[in-house]
């Protein structure tokens, strides 16, 4: 088998590469670092080059997921308030659907993020992203960000990746709509609400 990561001169990035495809067909306890050396074209070995074990291929490979999604949360292009927040939540969405491998390491690893300082951080700063959105909302912006934050990610699990194993799940994105209508109607003071 040719060493495809040396090949192309970039190891690091073929190996997170395999270990995202490997998350996905198998998740991320049946990921191993002799498959993600396999799929590379490398020998097991090679990767010690690059990370320190198991882990520390995996807490990368979400590290860069969540770079991913504070960008596509950043890219977001609606007014702001509600039409914000209710985009940034479908962006979640969006996200979990093209990224399901770097969605599963940030998600369903296990790994702590508290003893990763830069994988904290780059979720920290996609937390950010929606916290900014949610500022303003008639609430706690911190409660907010993570009333969404949970209503988006339940929608995921339950309906985008059926983990409720429905055989008739809704539709993701109608029902993360509609739960986000009733939730953020809430939001609106009892004067607004009376005036609508």
């Amino acid at each position: 088998m040719a060493k495809k990561g040396y090949h192309h001169g970039n190891l690091r990035e073929a190996l997170i590469e395999a270990t995202l495809t490997l998350i996905v067909a198998r998740g991320p306890q049946g990921f191993t670092l002799s498959g993600a050396a396999r799929q590379a074209g490398v020998t097991p070995a090679a990767i010690y080059r690059h990370f320190a074990g198991r882990d520390d291929l995996v807490a990368e490979a979400a590290r860069q997921g969540y770079e991913l999604f504070a960008a596509m949360l950043s890219e977001v292009d609606a007014l702001p308030g509600a039409p914000r927040v209710r985009a940034m939540a479908q962006a979640y969405l969006a996200f979990a659907e093209r990224h399901p491998g770097h969605y599963v390491a940030m998600f369903e690893s296990g790994i702590d993020l508290a003893r990763r300082p830069a994988l904290s951080e780059a979720a920290g700063r996609a937390r950010d992203v929606l916290h900014g959105a949610c500022d303003g909302m008639n609430a706690d912006a911190a409660e907010v960000t993570a009333h969404v934050w949970s209503l988006s990610h339940g929608v995921v699990e339950l309906y985008l990746r059926n983990s409720a194993g429905l055989s008739h799940p809704p539709e993701a994105r109608a029902m993360l709509s509609r739960a986000l209508d009733t939730y953020l109607s809430g939001l609106v003071s009892p004067a607004a609400q009376t005036s609508r």
